[in-house]
C-alpha cells in the first residue's frame, strides 16, 4: 500500500491539471464552419456597402428624426433581402421631441470678415435667417455667478469660456492595444481598490460636469430672458477641425433652448481672446433646425429562426441613433453594418442552428440606452420589479458592438466567472486575427447593460481604441472614412462564428445570479409611453416650428 499512495496522489494531481483542458475540450467549436464563415466573411463581404448606406446615405440619425427612420426602414428593408423575412420596426414607446438640422454658417463680420468651423448643439432653436450681433463673455465659476451679467446680454451672442491652450499633437491620433496594455485588460482589478471606476476622481469629473451643465443652463436662460441671440462654446477636447459637440436640450424638454452653436477650438478662441482684449467682434449666424414633436420609438428587429430549440435566443446588437455633426460612422453606424453583415452570413451558409438568432438595432442609445432598456423591459424582465416574463428563461445571451471601428481584441465577462472557458474555446480560433483577450473586468456605455441589468448574460466586445475618443466619438469627423475595412471583416467573422456556436451549444450560456431590483435611476429619461411589442409602419416625422 506504501507504494501505491504515492502513485494514487500523483494520478490525482495530473487529473487535476487536465480538469482545465477537459472543460475546455467540452465547450466544442466546428473548426470546419468557422472556416466556412471567415470564407464568406472575407471574400464576399457586405458590411462596408451597409455602413456607406448608414452613413453616407442615412446619416446622421438622431432618434426620433426623418433620417433616423429612414435609415431603419433601409435596414428592415436589407434584411429582409438577406432572407430575415420578418425584419421589422417594432415600437417601443414615446420618444418625445426630435431634432435635425440642415444648415449652419458662422462668420466673423468684425475686426476681419471670414468663415468658421460650426456644429449647432442638438435641440438648438434655427436664427431664421442669418443674425449678426456682438460678442460678451460671461465669466462663471458657479450656476450663481451668471446672475451677475442681466442686463448685458441682449441683442447679443454669448460666450461662456476663456481660451483654452491647445497642446501640440506629437502623437498619432489613432493607436491600437499593444500586448502590454491587453495583458493588463486581462488581469482581475485589485479587490482592495474602489471598484470599476467608482473612485474619487470619477466622482470629482461627475460634479464638475454637473456644475458645467447647471452654468449651461442659467446662461440658457439668462439668454432666453433678456433677448441675446444665443449660445457659442467650445467642445470639451479636440482641435484642428475637430468638433466635439452634445446637446442643448432634450426629448422632454418643454420650452426650446436658444440658439446654440460650438465653434472648432482654434475659431473659438480667437474670438475669446479678441474679447479678452476688449476688440469688439461682430459674428454673423445662421442655424436652420427643425423640431418633431411627441416621435414615438422604434427599434429594429429579425429572427433568424433555429430548428430543435425555436423558442430559445440568442440576440446580437448595436444601436442605430446617433449624433447629428457627422454621420454616426463609428457611433454606431459600424455596429450595426457588422451585425447584418452577421444574419447574411449565418443566412447565406444556410447554417442549421438549434437556437433562434435575433438581431436587434436600438433606437436612442444616445438618450440614455432607452430603445434596448424597454426591449427588455417588455419581452423579459423589469429591472425595478425584476419579474421575468415566459421569454426570460429562453434567452441564452446577447453580443453588442459599440465601442468603434477597431477590431476585436478579445471580450469584456462582466464579471461573469463562468464564462471564461466559453469564450477560450470560441476565440481560439481566431488568435491569429489578434482576438484572444478576456478579461473578468465591466464595461459600461453601451447596451448589453440593459441585457446585464436583468441577469441576462450579455458581452462587448473588446475593441482596438483607433482613434475613437481621440477624433470621432461625438464629433463632425465621425464619418465613414474613420472606418477600416479589415477590421469590420475581422468583427464580422468573430461575431458570426461566436453566434453559430451559442445557437448550437447544447445548454444555455451559464448566468450570474439574478440582480435585485432596482429602480430607474434616471426617470425624466423614462418613456412617457409603454412599449408596444409587433411591427408596425412608422409614420414619417413632421417637423414643428419651434418657439419664436
Amino acid at each position: 500500500m506504501a507504494l501505491r499512495t504515492p502513485m494514487r496522489k500523483s494520478c490525482i494531481r495530473f487529473l487535476l491539471l487536465l480538469a482545465p483542458v477537459v472543460l475546455l475540450a467540452q465547450e466544442r467549436v466546428d473548426l470546419s464552419v468557422v472556416n466556412r464563415i471567415k470564407q464568406e466573411a472575407f471574400q464576399n463581404s457586405k458590411v462596408m456597402e451597409n455602413a456607406f448606406y448608414l452613413t453616407d446615405v442615412y446619416g446622421s440619425r438622431i432618434a426620433g428624426s426623418p433620417q433616423y427612420r429612414d435609415a431603419a426602414q433601409w435596414v428592415v428593408k436589407k434584411l429582409k433581402e438577406y432572407g430575415i423575412e420578418d425584419a421589422r420596426m417594432e415600437k417601443w414607446g414615446t420618444f418625445g421631441r426630435s431634432w435635425s438640422y440642415s444648415h449652419v454658417a458662422v462668420n466673423m463680420l468684425e475686426p476681419v470678415k471670414t468663415s468658421m468651423i460650426a456644429v449647432p448643439l442638438a435641440w438648438s432653436s434655427s436664427t431664421n435667417g442669418p443674425v449678426a450681433g456682438e460678442v460678451v463673455m460671461i465669466k462663471a465659476e458657479t450656476p450663481e455667478d451668471v446672475a451677475k451679467f442681466k442686463g448685458q446680454v441682449k441683442g447679443k451672442w454669448i460666450i461662456a469660456q476663456a481660451p483654452r491652450d491647445l497642446a501640440l499633437p506629437l502623437e498619432a491620433y489613432a493607436k491600437r492595444y499593444t500586448d502590454a496594455e491587453l495583458a493588463e485588460m486581462a488581469q482581475a482589478p485589485d479587490p482592495g481598490a474602489l471598484a470599476f471606476g467608482r473612485g474619487p476622481r470619477m466622482g470629482d469629473m461627475y460634479r464638475q460636469y454637473r456644475v458645467r451643465r447647471q452654468i449651461q443652463q442659467k446662461i440658457g436662460e439668462l439668454a432666453k430672458e433678456e433677448g441675446a441671440l444665443g449660445v457659442l462654446s467650445e467642445g470639451p477636447r479636440g482641435d484642428g477641425g475637430t468638433v466635439f459637440h452634445g446637446s442643448a436640450g432634450s426629448r422632454t424638454d418643454k420650452d426650446y433652448p436658444p440658439v446654440s452653436v460650438v465653434l472648432g477650438s482654434e475659431d473659438y478662441n480667437r474670438v475669446a481672446r479678441l474679447v479678452e482684449a476688449k476688440i469688439p467682434v461682430k459674428l454673423e449666424v445662421d442655424v436652420k433646425a427643425d423640431f418633431y414633436e411627441n416621435q414615438d420609438g422604434y427599434n429594429v428587429v429579425g429572427n433568424l429562426y433555429g430548428t430543435r430549440k425555436q423558442d430559445e435566443l440568442v440576440i446580437i446588437g448595436g444601436h442605430l441613433d446617433s449624433w447629428h455633426a457627422g454621420t454616426g460612422a463609428t457611433d454606431n453606424a459600424i455596429g450595426c453594418a457588422v451585425m447584418m453583415e452577421v444574419m447574411r452570413i449565418l443566412k447565406t451558409l444556410n447554417l442549421k442552428m438549434d437556437r433562434t438568432v435575433r438581431i436587434g438595432l436600438w433606437d436612442a442609445e444616445e438618450e440614455g440606452l432607452i430603445g434596448s432598456r424597454e426591449y427588455v423591459k417588455a419581452h423579459f424582465a423589469d429591472r425595478a420589479t425584476m419579474k421575468p416574463t415566459k421569454e426570460y428563461a429562453k434567452v441564452s445571451g446577447y453580443f453588442n458592438i459599440d465601442n468603434g471601428g477597431g477590431k476585436i481584441r478579445g471580450v469584456y465577462l462582466q464579471g461573469n466567472d463562468m464564462m471564461r472557458p466559453v469564450f477560450e474555446a470560441w476565440l481560439a480560433p481566431f488568435k491569429d486575427l489578434g482576438a484572444g483577450t478576456i478579461t473578468i473586468r465591466n464595461t459600461s456605455g453601451t447596451d448589453h447593460l440593459s441585457f446585464d441589468a436583468v441577469g441576462i448574460p450579455a458581452f462587448q466586445f473588446i475593441q482596438d481604441p483607433m482613434d475613437y475618443f481621440a477624433r470621432t466619438h461625438h464629433t463632425n469627423m465621425d464619418v465613414y472614412d474613420r472606418l477600416q475595412k479589415g477590421d469590420a471583416m475581422q468583427m464580422s467573422a468573430i461575431v458570426a462564428s461566436i453566434v453559430y456556436n451559442a445557437a448550437t451549444r447544447p445548454e444555455l450560456l451559464p448566468r450570474k445570479p439574478m440582480p435585485e431590483p432596482r429602480p430607474e435611476r434616471d426617470e425624466h429619461e423614462t418613456p412617457a409611453a409603454k412599449p408596444a411589442a409587433g411591427a408596425k409602419d412608422a409614420p414619417a416625422a413632421k417637423p414643428a416650428a419651434p418657439a419664436k
